[in-house]
């Protein structure tokens, strides 16, 4: 076993070529694996006396031992690829890890703001210099229209129509939807795009120019969102889970909370699944749990 697990990782640092980060996980699963075989079983067998009953028992070993699902089902993946080599080897005839189901993953309900909360956040970006108004910008769109980070840097002025109140947004994929804007998003990209400083080779881009630029005039990174988003939570007191996503995540509750149906917010999210989006019906369902115990005089 030994031997065939030394083979395996020869093979990903020099044929696959993968990192001495990724080896190195591959290297501690499986030793892990050998380790419990030893002190459970006294032996090690090799890769082809290994079966399904065996792994079972090393799988619910880690679960006893308080190993997180996401560490469990890595460790999974581990052995899975293991055995497919040694399969092609010629080092086992079956892939004993193959029949092992991952545990199921424990969704935690995503972080959203409340509407005071929101309002603060909002409200933050000093609108007597261009950077705030930018950032009124930004953080208005993102809020007005669900975007995830990534979609409104990508944003171009020719994928806004101020007019008709949509923009055309890029989601994963390069996957397109049009998106509504509602009138603080739009009154705010407009109070930006009149004190907007283009760089020449951004200025000369035309429809395909960034909505949202840096003091260079140039495209915003999503990184320099998350640390402008940083400055604004900490000014706005705000809870330091507070990331970009948030905004997304609080669009998606108060339209919920607000009567609008599921599969509306999952177009307007850009979900490819319906699946996806349910989770915000547990936000929505809690929210509403907190607001009957606390107005019910028989709800305790």
């Amino acid at each position: 076993m030994r031997k065939s697990v030394s083979l395996f990782l020869r093979y990903l640092a020099i044929e696959r070529n993968s990192s001495e980060l990724t080896v190195k996980s591959y290297r501690e699963d499986l030793l892990g694996l050998i380790q419990w075989l030893e002190q459970s079983l006294g032996t090690v067998p090799t890769a082809d006396q290994l079966t399904p009953q065996v792994l079972r028992k090393y799988q619910a070993a880690l679960q006893e031992a308080g190993y997180a699902r996401t560490t469990i089902a890595r460790k999974l993946a581990s052995l899975r690829s293991f055995f497919r080599f040694a399969q092609r080897q010629g080092l086992a005839t079956d892939n004993p890890a193959k029949p092992l189901r991952n545990p199921r993953r424990q969704r935690k309900l995503p972080h959203f703001l409340s509407s005071d909360e929101i309002g603060r956040l909002l409200g933050a970006p000093p609108i007597h210099e261009p950077a705030g108004l930018r950032d009124r910008g930004i953080l208005e769109t993102m809020y007005s229209a669900g975007l995830r980070v990534s979609e409104v840097v990508g944003l171009c002025d020719g994928d806004l129509d101020l007019d008709e109140q949509i923009a055309r947004v890029r989601g994963k994929g390069r996957k397109e939807r049009i998106s509504p804007l509602g009138s603080y998003a739009i009154r705010a990209i407009r109070e930006y795009a009149r004190v907007r400083v283009r760089h020449p080779l951004e200025g000369s881009q035309g429809r395909q120019a960034a909505v949202f630029v840096n003091r260079f005039g140039k495209r915003l990174t999503t990184r320099s969102v998350g640390r402008m988003l940083e400055k604004y939570i900490a000014t706005a007191g705000l809870d330091t889970r507070t990331s970009p996503h948030t905004l997304r995540h609080t669009f998606a509750t108060h339209l919920l909370d607000a009567g609008a149906d599921i599969r509306s917010v999952q177009e307007l999210l850009g979900h490819k699944s319906l699946v996806t989006t349910q989770i915000y019906t547990h936000l929505s369902t809690a929210n509403l749990r907190a607001i009957y115990e606390k107005a019910h005089p028989r709800a305790g």
